[in-house]
């Protein structure tokens, strides 16, 4: 309550505000991966996906034919699915944007959006979580963690790379966000806001419930934990490690939200989740992280009124791949042709040999 009263003292102070619907996006145009400015990529022949084994920049589509991997046969893992209470959570206790309101942009800062419509809401998540038939209960098992959960795909992808001995026998915890999208919703605030919150929300409430309601014991290894999302939600994923290396090494983002899209502001990190690629890897020592990106050449551009040019995605995820190269991370980053704003047929293409890519210099221990 307390971080609520604060953020609508901040929208209020000395401006007469204009409520704004939410924006219609325009149509984003179609992006050349060879064009200035964007980083020098290896181009893959149609319908093929870059190695596990390699890192670096690598082009593929225009066609996105599903995985082998990817089949729908029923899985010989178990499923397991359970629901939290915004009333249970001592972290998220739920906001809430009004339906159709959006914000207006800062008259002193056009980098800032004052939101004045977000208020306390309760929310329920749902948390699905897949185990593989081939895990030993009580041992310490690796598992990677998603947003925007249920995740089906990353079920199907997991069941048949681990039967294939493709990836270690991984945990798979899918969440769901806590509702809306953006600034002053509760899904804007978990996945876009620039710190280790949403991490310790995971660390504290969410994996205790899965050991407890699934009869699984996590691994505290972070070299065998990893993230992923799409959009907002790999931009979490990123967060997720950045803050808490300790906990995570492992990233998996598709579309990334690498953007300005934090709410409340941060004095700290003035341009979100942009200022990864503007300030915060370029400046800050390399983490012991791994990470893959991908971004579709007609990924989205300036969705919002903020007009501050820190809302391009396709470049975001480029000047992502720039910084990653230049602090020698272990990175791969996609360019897909012919492919929108979390596009369903790349994540069917890409996503198994993506997951084997992230694992590949996994060395299990026991802990």
């Amino acid at each position: 309550m307390k971080f609520f009263k604060r953020t609508c003292a901040f929208a209020l102070l000395g401006t007469v505000l204009i409520l704004s619907a939410a924006p219609s996006r325009p149509t984003p145009p179609t992006r050349n991966p060879h064009a200035p400015g964007f980083v020098e990529a290896k181009e893959l022949p149609d319908g093929t996906v870059p190695p596990a084994d390699a890192d670096g920049n690598f082009i593929i589509g225009p066609t996105h034919h599903p995985a082998a991997e990817m089949n729908t046969n029923a899985l010989s893992g178990t499923v397991f699915n359970f629901t939290m209470n915004s009333a249970d959570s001592k972290i998220y206790p739920g906001i809430a944007r009004e339906p159709k309101t959006f914000g207006t942009p800062d008259p002193n800062d056009p980098a800032k959006l004052i939101v004045t419509t977000s208020h306390p809401t309760p929310y329920t998540r749902r948390v699905s979580v897949y185990v593989p038939k081939q895990y030993v209960p009580g041992t310490a098992a690796p598992f990677i963690v998603g947003a925007d959960g249920p995740d089906k795909l990353l079920f199907n992808a997991l069941d048949n790379l681990i039967a294939a001995k493709k990836v270690p026998p991984l945990v798979a915890i899918s969440i769901a966000n806590g509702g809306g999208d953006a600034q002053g919703s509760e899904r804007g605030l978990e996945y876009d806001t620039m710190s280790g919150r949403y991490a310790e929300f995971v660390e504290t409430e969410v994996l205790p419930l899965v050991e407890k309601k699934c009869s699984v014991t996590l691994t505290r290894n972070p070299d065998a934990r990893a993230t992923m999302g799409t959009s907002s939600g790999g931009a979490c994923a990123l967060s997720m490690a950045w803050y808490h290396p300790d906990w995570y090494h492992s990233v998996m983002a598709y579309s990334g939200t690498f953007v300005n899209q934090q709410w409340p502001p941060n004095p700290a990190t003035p341009h979100g989740a942009w200022g990864y690629h503007e300030q915060l890897i370029p400046e800050t020592p390399a983490k012991p992280l791994r990470v893959w990106l991908e971004v579709g050449d007609r990924d989205l551009l300036n969705p919002n009124i903020m007009r501050d040019g820190m809302h391009d995605w396709v470049m975001a995820n480029e000047n992502m791949a720039k910084v990653l190269a230049a602090k020698n991370y272990h990175y791969q980053f996609v360019f897909a042709r012919n492919a929108g704003h979390g596009d369903h047929g790349v994540k069917q293409q890409t996503l198994p040999e993506a997951l084997i890519w992230l694992w590949h210099d996994y060395q299990p221990t026991t802990n």
